[in-house]
């Protein structure tokens, strides 16, 4: 494909088709929200962990709940997993990587914190790991994930499928429904408390 306007065409078009198929998923996506809400309305926490552009996702989401997504509010509780260099060296060198967001969930998790796996193929070992060592400490696991699942989504309690089997376009709606999570939350605590 040597034409850039073709390219740029087939990939706008391509989120577009997701990104429909996304909008008619709100039920499925609403108690993802709740759960975030309920665990900060309670003073719990929202971990996130992922490998690769869903470890920068995880980054990203979590900078939302601590600075702010849209209005200026309060500080909320999150916490990337995938941010301390020292940590995530450290442990892949002595443990071996697939066992490096366990330990930070065994670590920082406190039962009622809402734990975030984020992987597009759903097999991520890693991923798996974290997600059963927060299930193992009271937490509520959701994954983010693409279409299939894989073997993570039976590991949460909540999923987001993201109906696509491409990378790029699960990355771009899983950012979507953060936005979307980070909203609803915002709003919540942006409200004046009684």
């Amino acid at each position: 494909m040597n034409d850039f306007n073709q390219l740029f065409t087939a990939h706008v078009t391509d989120h577009l088709t997701v990104a429909q198929a996304l909008s008619g998923m709100s039920a499925q996506i609403r108690p993802l929200a709740d759960a975030w809400l309920a665990a900060l309305h309670a003073g719990k926490k929202v971990l996130f962990f992922g490998n690769g552009g869903s470890a920068a996702d995880a980054q990203h989401l979590a900078a939302e709940l601590v600075v702010r997504f849209r209005q200026n509010r309060r500080a909320l509780p999150g916490i990337a997993l995938t941010t301390d260099t020292s940590i995530l060296t450290a442990h892949s060198n002595d443990f071996g990587f697939e066992s490096v967001f366990a330990r930070q969930v065994e670590a920082l998790a406190q039962p009622g914190d809402v734990v975030v796996g984020i992987s597009t193929s759903g097999n991520s070992p890693s991923i798996m790991a974290g997600l059963k060592a927060a299930k193992a400490a009271g937490c509520v696991t959701i994954c983010f994930t693409g279409a299939g699942g894989g073997a993570c989504a039976p590991l949460a309690d909540l999923v987001l499928h993201v109906p696509s089997d491409v990378t790029a376009r699960i990355q771009e709606c899983h950012m979507l429904v953060g936005h979307v999570l980070c909203d609803w939350v915002e709003d919540a605590f942006s409200e004046p408390q009684a």
